[in-house]
């Protein structure tokens, strides 16, 4: 059986006790070590008694370290310094392990050739049956097709010290992983999808979540002046609607100026393509979901804002990273 080590970032939020508990009922060979990186500002070791409490046995194995709230790149490369295992399994701390995960990680891992530098667990993402998802639902939902998504990924450590693991440019848990996996694909690795289970549920967020996760915009311009135009279509990640909101946001800021110049006409034209395009957006969102008044004001007003915000982190990113070096010059 190939031996492993399980990593997980964490802010010791709920969901940790629920995540260490999955991975220590799984049934199968289990972990030579496991490493915790607390990555909160302030760490306090009385929080994690309980979750820690859960491993049972495997408390002997685990270990705790501090990440010094830097992102998850940075606490995953924290955490892979300290294995000793051949592969290192990183787990986010909201997921929960399959009941069987151990016995057919180890199986994945035993069927990795010696050119193979990760194995991808299967993501799952449980939506309520009896409503419509939310738009926050349907975002989580997409995890489930994400690529080499670690939530649930297997990596050979002499891989990720071959190509100095995680950019940890990327602060936030989006795209740090697809940037991880180009790299190695670059070196001359393959990257397989395994056959593990994985459970992420949505986990709770207020109704402004997705102005906050405006902020992956900046790490796409990183992403593109790492890995060029054609990245997109390499990490078959969805473009998404940049380009709308940049129309928009133009279109808003066009008909103010206009406005302010007095030229009334021409203002208004770009008002109304404003307008319009604000109100397509808020409907494509509405549309899919459950319709509750809650919703439908969160998506308009939401949809109001998303594209000025996602125009400014993708413009600010642009002009952060424009001469952004390849992560192994910064890390070394």
């Amino acid at each position: 059986m190939t031996d492993y080590a399980v990593v997980i970032p964490t802010l010791v939020r709920d969901t940790l006790a629920d995540c260490l508990a999955a991975l220590a009922a799984a049934t199968g060979p289990k972990p030579r070590e496991i490493v915790l990186v607390d990555d909160r500002p302030d760490p306090d070791r009385a929080d994690l008694q309980h979750p820690l409490s859960v491993l049972g046995d495997l408390r002997e194995r685990t270990t705790v370290l501090r990440g010094g709230a830097r992102g998850p790149a940075a606490a995953r490369n924290t955490g892979a310094r300290a294995v000793t295992a051949p592969w290192a399994a990183f787990l986010d701390d909201d997921v929960q392990v399959g009941p069987h995960w151990c016995e057919q990680l180890t199986q994945d891992l035993d069927e990795a050739g010696p050119d193979i530098a990760g194995v991808q667990g299967v993501i799952a993402v449980p939506l309520p049956g009896a409503r419509r998802p939310t738009d926050w639902e349907r975002n989580t939902a997409a995890l489930a097709q994400a690529r080499w998504i670690t939530a649930d990924m297997a990596y050979r450590t002499d891989a990720l010290k071959q190509v100095d693991g995680f950019d940890e440019r990327f602060p936030h848990a989006f795209r740090e992983d697809a940037d991880l996996a180009l790299r190695l694909l670059d070196a001359g690795w393959r990257i397989r999808q395994g056959r593990r289970t994985t459970r992420h549920p949505v986990r709770p967020a207020d109704r402004w979540v997705s102005l906050r996760s405006q902020r992956g915009n900046a790490d796409d311009a990183l992403m593109l002046s790492l890995h060029g135009p054609n990245w997109w279509h390499r990490a078959v990640a969805p473009r998404g609607r940049l380009r709308g909101h940049l129309a928009v946001t133009g279109a808003g800021a066009a008909a103010v100026v206009l406005a302010l110049a007095g030229r009334r006409g021409a203002a208004g034209v770009a008002a109304a393509g404003w307008a319009l395009g604000t109100a397509e957006f808020a409907w494509s969102r509405i549309a899919p979901g459950p319709r509750t008044r809650y919703e439908i004001t969160t998506m308009a007003v939401t949809s109001v804002l998303i594209p000025p915000l996602a125009s400014w982190h993708w413009l600010s990113g642009r002009w952060r990273y424009r001469d952004a070096p390849p992560w192994p010059e910064v890390a070394r």
